[in-house]
């Protein structure tokens, strides 16, 4: 006798939803990437919604040369009616969608992924995206996951966080995360934030972290691997968590005990620290930079092993990333131009720092950026408003410009309005805009506003001129773009 199944209610209703979604789909234009205009990057994040939380779930098989299985689920509030929703993922498959709660259909294009609900959503309405898929750590480029000696962590400054989660990958849209990551028992999983659970199934660990603080997708951290995790509390009770392979654990304990004091010194200098822990994580990796991921500042393990580099050098490192917290994490770049905010303060913090412990003179360093200014200027274009990198090339805004170059235009400000009104505008920057995203223009503004100067021009000048302005006090100041150019 023939057997005629029939659909439960449940699933009727997941076809039809998925029908007609389907048919939504085929009744519009065709997909196309989209972005927010950012002249860097054109085709980072979308318009139309803003995400307030990302619930991430990852699972491990335990190689890195695997794909992860994922689920992302996307919390958003539409900003304006929404018949389809652009998200920015590539380097992973997806197998469905759903928006809401009903299936919806979804396609690829650029590094797009596209999704069209079953019915379009209001503005101001409320958006829940789960997205199953999955996030390859293969591949050769940089950014995104990187393959360590015994697992993973992610690299995603600047436009990588797409590389392995659906999001809105621009750092103007910072929103709540929460990683659920499962990996079997005996490697250590750490994220951004705080350690919330962690359950035991058969040969797996799930571990889940929250952070207490809005955060960029670029500053997404996740690091599995054979590590050590080494504890030990900061200024006022802070919880610091360092992150070691576990066979290095005693040999770097002599710069992981420098970190509470290093948090302190920040702390004198801008007011006390923005997140819920601080910590350090060093993995063997070969990348040729560290990064300032929120609440676990990622190093290169031969930062701390290559006997070249003196001992003051690497703790102005460990200052510059603890610094970004501040400038650049807690105080997000509105647009990537506004990059020189992060990486200047970054510098200056480092310079400042290796002056006051190493006695390494900040006005040399300054005189020797303001020699080489020109030239950077030239190759990457004035501060505020560098070149855009070339098709591929991840961190091809990060050049000697965005740096010292910055760095410089601080020296410039503090040399113009005073010690005390530059101290008072650093920590005024830090305190009004904390967990925002703001702009170059928000900080020429409070500057003005702190040192009772109209300071428009100063800005103009020193962040967007082609040449570099003469140095208030230092009239005999040169640069010289040639030699940069004979240099590289």
């Amino acid at each position: 006798m023939l057997h005629i199944s029939r659909p439960s209610r449940r699933l009727r209703a997941g076809l039809l939803a998925a029908a007609s979604a389907a048919l939504v789909a085929a009744a519009l234009p065709a997909p196309t990437p989209l972005g927010i205009g950012d002249p860097l990057y054109p085709s980072l994040g979308n318009p139309g919604y803003d995400v307030l939380s990302y619930d991430i779930g990852l699972t491990y098989g335990g190689s890195n040369n695997e794909p992860l299985s994922a689920v992302t689920v996307i919390d958003a509030r539409a900003t304006e009616a929404l018949e389809r929703v652009n998200l920015d993922f590539t380097h992973g498959t997806v197998s469905s969608v759903e928006v809401n709660g009903a299936r919806a259909a979804h396609e690829t294009t650029g590094e797009d992924l596209v999704v069209t609900p079953a019915a379009a959503v209001p503005a101001g309405g409320r958006l829940r995206i789960t997205v199953h898929h999955t996030s390859d750590p293969r591949g050769a480029q940089v950014g995104g996951w990187v393959r360590t000696g015994d697992g993973l962590v992610m690299a995603n400054q600047a436009d990588a966080a797409h590389r392995v989660f659906p999001c809105n990958d621009h750092p103007s849209d910072k929103a709540y995360f929460t990683f659920r990551v499962t990996a079997p028992k005996g490697l250590t999983v750490v994220a951004n934030g705080l350690e919330e659970a962690r359950s035991r199934h058969g040969g797996n660990v799930t571990s889940t972290f929250r952070t207490v603080h809005p955060m960029a997708t670029e500053l997404a951290q996740v690091s599995i691997g054979h590590s050590a995790v080494l504890r030990r509390t900061g200024p006022h009770g802070l919880p610091v968590r360092d992150v070691v392979p576990a066979a290095d654990r005693t040999k770097m304990e002599r710069w992981l005990k420098k970190t509470p004091g290093q948090l302190a010194w920040m702390e004198s200098k801008v007011g006390p620290y923005p997140f819920e822990n601080y910590g350090v994580l060093i993995a063997d990796m070969n990348t040729g930079f560290e990064l300032e991921t929120q609440t676990l500042s990622l190093f290169e393990r031969s930062m701390f092993a290559r006997a070249e580099y003196p001992e003051w050098y690497v703790e102005s490192i460990m200052v510059h990333e603890l610094s970004h917290h501040w400038f650049g994490d807690s105080v997000s770049p509105r647009a990537w131009s506004d990059l020189w905010l992060n990486e200047g303060h970054a510098t200056w913090y480092e310079a400042l720092y290796a002056q006051e412990q190493a006695k390494q003179p900040m006005e040399r360093r300054m005189h020797d950026a303001y020699t080489d200014s020109d030239g950077w200027r030239a190759a990457g274009g004035p501060p505020a408003e560098p070149r855009r990198a070339a098709p591929g090339q991840q961190i091809g805004i990060f050049r000697p410009v965005v740096y010292d170059g910055s760095a410089l235009v601080l020296y410039a400000l503090r040399q113009e309005i005073g010690t005390g009104a530059f101290e008072q505008l650093e920590r005024a920057w830090v305190r009004d805009y904390r967990d925002k995203s703001a702009t170059t223009a928000d900080f020429a503004a409070l500057a003005s506003r702190i040192s009772g100067r109209d300071l428009s021009g100063f800005f103009r000048a020193w962040l967007y001129a082609e040449k570099t302005p003469p140095m208030p006090g230092h009239p005999d100041w040169r640069s010289d773009p040639v030699k940069v150019s004979r240099a590289g």
